[in-house]
């Protein structure tokens, strides 16, 4: 079985760098694809033996409308070559129990469905320390989310939309909805405080460039949304993993079939808990 992985950066140099350790480990540096959203020459430093395709930094406006048909595109491509395309932010890592499974490979050669969704928890760390270490090693504190339990692997022509899937209209309806157990989105945006630091600066940046189309309140006032987040996360009572691993991906079984934007995705599901990652993380 061939597997690749797919993403998109701008300057999220530290999340990147997790990325490529994750799925170079995972599925080699020769299957992954880094698309650079302007020159930037330290992602092929950062990406030894990936694939980089630059494109301009001219256009921000309609920025996640066309980056979508655009990285859709990419992806279509890439499964003339893969039996399977992952595809995520680079900030996001797919993770496997490995008590479920034993790589990727396993995990896909047991799926019927032609697309697959995962359970994604937001990941802190409270310490606020750096380290140049993995990031699973310093932060583990989660809190589930339906926002981030994402479409994610696809093996036939379906695009991704608003973290769903894109589908004609005809198949919305009974379209399979699959989420395979011990499988997790990990969201890095709260991880590490330095590049929080430096990421919120540059969402505000772009979030208060003039223009139509541009990204909403959350970046343009990123560094309050971010303490914010956090505050919040650490205020939630907390669960042990088992328990709020089966709350979070049994609420979120009955998908939204969202027939204007013909997109099959979760719930926006906001869970008022906190939990700690379980030691096989990051191993």
């Amino acid at each position: 079985m061939k597997i690749c992985a797919l993403t998109m950066a701008y300057r999220d140099h530290w999340a990147l760098d997790q990325w490529y350790r994750h799925y170079s480990r995972q599925l080699g540096a020769e299957n992954l694809y880094v698309v650079s959203h302007g020159a930037d020459p330290r992602i092929q430093d950062i990406c030894p033996g990936a694939s980089v395709l630059t494109i301009p930094r001219d256009r921000l406006q309609g920025f996640d409308h066309w980056r979508g048909r655009m990285l859709n595109g990419f992806q279509q491509g890439l499964l003339e070559i893969y039996d399977w395309v992952l595809r995520s932010d680079a900030d996001e890592l797919i993770c496997l129990d490995p008590a479920r499974w034993a790589s990727f490979a396993d995990m896909l050669q047991a799926q019927d469905a032609p697309a697959l969704f995962t359970l994604g928890f937001n990941l802190f760390d409270f310490s606020e320390t750096a380290s140049e270490e993995p990031v699973f090693t310093k932060a583990r504190d989660v809190v589930f989310t339906g926002h981030y339990s994402k479409a994610w692997a696809v093996r036939r022509s379906i695009g991704l939309r608003r973290h769903g899937l894109q589908l004609r209209p005809a198949r919305l309806a009974e379209f399979p909805f699959v989420m395979p157990r011990g499988v997790y989105l990990a969201h890095l945006k709260f991880a590490d405080a330095t590049a929080l630091a430096t990421m919120s600066e540059i969402r505000q940046e772009v979030g208060n460039t003039k223009g139509p189309g541009l990204p909403g309140k959350a970046w343009q006032k990123a560094q309050q949304e971010a303490i914010d987040k956090i505050a919040e996360a650490q205020a939630l009572p907390s669960l042990p993993w088992l328990e709020a691993e089966e709350t979070a991906w049994g609420s979120l079984q009955s998908p939204v079939r969202d027939e204007g934007k013909s997109v099959l995705r979760c719930q926006s599901l906001r869970f008022q808990f906190r939990t700690t990652l379980p030691d096989w993380f990051g191993q």
